[in-house]
């Protein structure tokens, strides 16, 4: 199969963003995370470039059914977007 230069740039492109979609921590991480403990708290400690995305992991989901504390460290740039509390 012989794709033409334009065919062969979308195929490219389409794989680049199916290969980032499927490694969003958002995605990943909740599958490996164990039940939330009944009574106590869970404790989130990480390091790294894809740190701050792991945690708000964790965070989306334990909502509502753990006590998360913790610290997170992250490259210059490579956090969050800052959001408002919502009112």
């Amino acid at each position: 199969m012989k794709l033409d230069r334009a065919a062969a740039r979308a195929l490219l492109l389409e794989s680049y963003a199916a290969a980032v979609a499927a490694a969003d921590p958002l995605k990943i991480v909740a599958g490996f995370l164990p039940p939330p403990h009944a009574a106590g708290r869970t404790l989130v400690v990480g390091a790294g470039k894809a740190a701050a995305s792991m945690a708000l992991a964790v965070e989306r989901a334990y909502a509502g059914r753990a006590r998360i504390e913790g610290l997170v460290v992250t490259r210059y740039a490579h956090g969050l977007p800052d959001q408002s509390h919502p009112t």
